[in-house]
């Protein structure tokens, strides 16, 4: 029977998948560490053998999720078929239907843990700022493509970028409280408002 030289590999990626299912959840805090052991069914002396602590591990969800997310991001950002605005709004799309009332898992870690670990992991912190700063660009990136394509009007990417990103993150936070999909429709109706007609602080001088 031939052995996988991944197999050590495959076992941390085992770990971490099944501590961002518990966390998404649940939230860091509220998650022990032996729950995440029986969850991915894996004894002490594994978990310690990848992650010298529980906030280690926080670190490396974190940095896992966001190498999935970023590279699905540049997946739908490489269509060469649509225009700048039609690959945005196809995010904004995408995001509403993840922040659905029918979702119970929390599947935007950013949503989940950033007022939660703010002030207890530097570490958790930095990787949560790192994260959303590196979309952020993606989508400052994505608005320069619609500004040279002309779906988009001449405006500072990012600023938009950001502004866009934060309202996002403010209006899941509120759909988490509300439960109402409306809140998540009114910002995606914001959004294509200020991609079309910005206001004027957005209208600065594009940054090189």
């Amino acid at each position: 029977m031939k052995t996988s030289i991944k197999a050590p590999q495959q076992t941390r990626q085992h770990i971490i998948d099944s501590g961002y299912s518990l966390i998404s959840s649940k939230g860091f805090s509220n998650v022990g560490l032996s729950q995440i052991l029986k969850f991915a069914d894996v004894p002490k002396g594994s978990f310690y053998h990848y992650f010298k602590s529980k906030e280690q591990f926080g670190e490396e969800i974190i940095n896992s999720y966001f190498k999935t997310y970023l590279s699905s991001i540049d997946s739908l950002f490489s269509a060469d078929n649509s225009c700048g605005l039609d690959r945005l709004m196809s995010y904004w799309l995408r995001w509403q239907s993840t922040q659905s009332d029918a979702c119970i898992d929390q599947k935007c870690l950013v949503v989940k843990l950033s007022a939660e670990v703010a002030d207890l992991s530097e570490s958790m912190r930095l990787a949560l700022d790192k994260g959303s700063s590196a979309v952020i660009a993606r989508l400052a990136a994505c608005i320069e493509v619609g500004i040279d394509d002309g779906s988009i009007p001449a405006i500072n990417a990012n600023y938009t970028a950001e502004t866009l990103y934060q309202m996002w993150l403010g209006a899941s936070l509120r759909n988490k409280l509300t439960r109402d999909p409306k809140v998540i429709e009114r910002v995606l109706l914001m959004t294509e408002a200020l991609l079309s007609q910005p206001v004027p602080i957005l209208k600065q001088t594009r940054l090189k």
